[in-house]
């Protein structure tokens, strides 16, 4: 009994180590600065947020990397005229090429509307663009969502979010410490999914490296 006590006692605390150290991983992968990338695709898919999300997804659009731009998750009171000023893009550009989705209300919702949009155009390579500490587990519902489209990740690290000592500001350490919490199982349904259902499934771009060679975030 009492090397049964001490063998899940050391198992607890194997697991508890893992985690942490886990939290810090992801933490650090999250809150660095991505390095200069080129990205190409079909289209961008814009999870909301931080209003730099859209700026930068619609930068992109203007730069001819995509076709169109979904903008996801788009609060009810939100009108066209709210996110063509946001965007900084022209109306008749906005008018053209960019969707707007208000059905979604989480990250499920936003890969459900991502994969019904994408569809509906034939898409398959997407652009995503959300905060950093966010992309992880974007990409996991995406994957699950979407299995065989090609994911090209675009972070976008909040300002509040130093690249370093990121754990002296506890709104940022709260902020991390909930989405680990939420990829974590995410992230288990994802590889659950793929060993019981082996298929082609999405391919997620990896992030170019910083110039300091520092490890690709995904």
């Amino acid at each position: 009994m009492r090397s049964l006590r001490r063998a899940i006692i050391l198992g607890l605390g194997a697991a508890g180590s893992l985690l942490v150290l886990g939290f810090f991983l992801f933490a650090f992968l999250v809150t660095r600065t991505p390095g200069d990338n080129n990205p190409h695709a079909d289209g961008i898919v814009v999870l909301t947020g931080e209003s730099r999300r859209i700026a930068e997804g619609a930068r992109l659009l203007d730069e001819g990397r995509a076709q169109r731009m979904l903008i996801s998750g788009v609060y009810h009171r939100t009108g066209k005229k709210e996110l063509i000023e946001i965007s900084g893009l022209p109306a008749d550009k906005f008018d053209c090429c960019v969707d707007i989705g208000y059905a979604a209300l989480d990250t499920i919702g936003n890969a459900s509307e991502t994969r019904d949009w994408a569809k509906s155009r034939g898409y398959g390579s997407l652009i995503v663009v959300t905060a950093s500490y966010h992309m992880p587990r974007s990409l996991a519902e995406l994957s699950l969502a979407m299995p065989e489209a090609e994911l090209i990740p675009h972070p976008i690290v909040p300002a509040s979010f130093a690249p370093t000592h990121w754990w002296l500001s506890s709104a940022a350490t709260r902020r991390l410490l909930s989405e680990y919490v939420k990829y974590l199982p995410t992230v288990a349904h994802l590889t659950i999914a793929r060993i019981l259902h082996p298929r082609p499934q999405s391919s997620v771009a990896e992030m170019p490296e910083e110039k300091s060679a520092t490890p690709k975030i995904f």
